[in-house]
């Protein structure tokens, strides 16, 4: 098996801008495993908040070449299990191995990853489409833009409740709220009255990751759901999560690619939490791999690629919020030449 590293600049068609900052492009590193005739795609982004950087991505991938190369045999769970020692401090990297990886076996099957998972993709949950914080023009702007059955506001403002007025104002698409850390307690729940009353579904992460105090309070008074981000990595947290938030949002990056992922939801739906997969703001590539996870969802937020000038890479497709699988095996991803 040969190991080819590709690395990007995406370019976003909009700044972006959540309660941590803004950004215009995001660093990404594309994983490719070749074997014969077949290769697999897999992604990882940078992201600050994280502390992943893409140099030290391509750093780690060359000094560690061999060990990636030496096995090309094993399923992707056992696959995944022989990195885990390797990369166990490097969640991202390990995703896009696991990616790679898992794409390259289904299509040296012949199949595509869902159903090398026996899954069906019927009735599936639609993506929703991200606006970032602006100005309330430029908000309204881009949901004109882009007309879409379900879209994420971000949030984390002081005029969080004026802006989801107004934009309401210009569309009758489910809302999702993503705070992004940016809310205390008491601005929550304050915030759940007016925001059901603004037909919103639920909100996402509106606490600091660590305030899990702040999250039982907030869990035991909202008059929304809440679902975790921040507060949901790894598969442990899965359990602290129960009692603490109404649903979770998995990032393939954060835990480690798509074989925890998958047990992160298994794990979650035994325990009565809403499902759902979330994106980085990857390329087609990474986008691609979310959405075989889609049959087991609740919600999906699988519009990375939308978000780009420069997609890189082709693969799923997303019309009006519905997802179309690539006629390609594994994944379905390829990259553009």
């Amino acid at each position: 098996m040969k190991l080819i590293i590709r690395t990007y600049k995406l370019q976003l068609k909009h700044p972006f801008t959540i309660s941590r900052g803004t950004r215009t492009e995001i660093p990404s590193i594309i994983v490719e495993l070749q074997e014969n005739e077949f290769s697999g795609f897999g992604e990882a982004t940078a992201n600050p908040y994280y502390n992943t950087f893409v140099e030290q991505f391509e750093e780690e991938l060359l000094e560690k070449r061999v060990i990636i190369e030496n096995i090309s045999d094993k399923t992707p769970k056992e696959y995944w299990d022989y990195l885990y020692p390797y990369f166990k401090n490097n969640m991202f990297l390990l995703c896009a191995l696991d990616e790679a990886y898992t794409d390259l076996y289904t299509r040296k099957k012949g199949i595509k990853l869902y159903q090398y998972w026996d899954l069906k993709p019927k009735n599936i949950p639609q993506t929703n489409f991200t606006i970032g914080i602006d100005t309330i023009e430029n908000m309204v702007s881009k949901m004109t833009e882009t007309s879409w059955p379900i879209y994420k506001i971000k949030l984390g403002t002081k005029d969080d409740i004026q802006i989801v007025t107004e934009l309401r104002k210009h569309s009758n698409s489910i809302f999702r709220i993503d705070a992004n850390c940016g809310w205390d307690v008491t601005e929550t729940v304050k915030n759940s009255v007016e925001l059901k009353k603004l037909g919103v579904e639920f909100i996402e992460q509106p606490l600091p990751a660590d305030n899990w105090r702040g999250a039982k309070v907030v869990f035991d008074n909202t008059f929304l759901p809440i679902i975790a981000d921040e507060s949901c990595i790894i598969e442990s947290d899965i359990e602290k999560c129960y009692n603490h938030f109404h649903g979770v949002n998995i990032k393939l990056m954060k835990c480690g690619g798509l074989t925890p992922a998958k047990r992160m939801i298994t794990k979650a739906k035994s325990l009565g939490l809403k499902t759902m997969v979330g994106c980085m703001t990857e390329s087609s590539v990474g986008i691609s791999a979310i959405a075989h996870l889609t049959p087991l969802l609740d919600y999906v937020d699988m519009d990375g690629a939308l978000l780009l000038k420069n997609d890189v890479a082709t693969g799923v497709k997303l019309v009006n919020g519905n997802i179309l699988f690539s006629e390609l095996n594994g994944t379905g991803a390829q990259i553009k030449e």
